[in-house]
């Protein structure tokens, strides 16, 4: 692994740590960015990257989004995240021997569940270790798979920047996994028009069964949409895409959706309003901290439904500074680090 801290993505991170077990055929990363505000909590993400700096790249990239979304979210929980970029063949015995390396770290970082990990994943990881969440509890405790909470999230947010209602909008939906599937069952409920776009045949086909019409994901940035919601990778808001967009509002659930800071800008020279990534997306973090410090879902639920609120306080924050809504997010989380620092 090259050296973190001369990384173009280091961000003052804490620590950065490879994981895995050449016998058993794993390798990975964990990025912890900051325990300001508690242990650093985030996903394991399973990933093929073309080269071992890609995963650094995202590792880095993801665990600071982390510490931000959990700020914003008011959680008791830093930032971290992990990226697994090689998987053995006996993928038990790959997530019980990182358990026993999350166990080292002695509590600095909290295991969830992220894009390619499953609920038997944090299990096989929760027989060496207690520093892990996402796994299904009883008597109304927090608990089991946060996606669900995340699709809510998103689904409030995209309803409040569209005034309070789907009914009859178009949504333009990028992804339709775990995340975005959940998002666009609740849309189709609620009587959205959807247009979906997704690289996995599976995960498309059940969202064209929901009324969805499917298009290249190539072009599902490009269509004419009221509202368009990426929930796949992040890195998809860039200098290419966003001359393209052909939606007025974009909102979604992808991590880190801004390739680099100046397409904040490129956003709002275009009057596109766009709803900040871990504003939006925190509802799978507030799932995964209440089920580590032992809230009920009854509470994860009033978490979730802050999110909404939260979220049109930082655009018309940024309105009122004229700044762009990332910029005033941002702002609001640097000021709550830095009171957790100096507390």
């Amino acid at each position: 692994m090259m050296n973190w801290k001369t990384h173009p993505s280091y961000d003052g991170h804490e620590d950065v740590v490879a994981v895995g077990d050449e016998a058993l055929g794993f390798a990975g990363i964990v990025a912890i960015h900051s325990t300001a505000l508690g242990p650093s909590g985030g996903g394991v993400r399973i990933w093929n990257y073309a080269r071992e700096d890609d995963a650094l790249t995202d590792a880095l990239r993801l665990s600071r989004g982390m510490t931000y979304k959990n700020a914003m979210a008011e959680l008791p929980m830093g930032g971290g995240k992990t990226v697994i970029y090689k998987m053995g063949p006996d993928r038990t015995a790959c997530f019980e021997k990182f358990g026993e390396q999350v166990d080292a770290l002695g509590g600095r970082y909290v295991a969830a569940e992220d894009v390619g990990a499953t609920v038997n994943d944090m299990r096989a990881i929760a027989r060496k270790t207690a520093y892990v969440s996402g796994i299904p509890k009883e008597g109304g405790q927090a608990g089991g798979d946060p996606s669900p909470w995340t699709s809510l999230g998103v689904y409030l947010s995209v309803k409040s920047v569209l005034g309070g209602s789907v009914a009859g909008r178009t949504i333009a939906v990028q992804g339709t996994g775990a995340v975005g599937f959940g998002l666009c069952k609740l849309l189709a409920e609620d009587g959205a028009k959807l247009i979906v776009a997704d690289v996995n045949a599976k995960n498309l086909e059940r969202a064209v069964a929901l009324g969805g019409q499917a298009v290249d994901v190539d072009r599902i940035h490009t269509v004419s949409a009221d509202l368009f919601s990426p929930c796949a990778l992040g890195a998809g808001l860039n200098a290419r895409t966003i001359p393209e967009l052909g939606a007025p509002i974009v909102c979604g659930a992808a991590n880190n959706q801004l390739e680099v800071e100046e397409d904040g800008a490129r956003l709002q020279a275009r009057g596109i309003i766009y709803a900040p990534d871990y504003v939006v997306n925190a509802g799978g973090i507030i799932s995964v901290s209440a089920e580590y410090i032992g809230e009920s879902e009854a509470a994860v639920d009033a978490r979730v439904r802050a999110i909404a609120p939260r979220l049109m306080k930082v655009l018309e924050t940024a309105k009122a500074q004229n700044v762009t809504p990332h910029q005033a997010a941002d702002a609001i989380v640097r000021e709550r680090l830095a009171a957790a620092r100096k507390a």
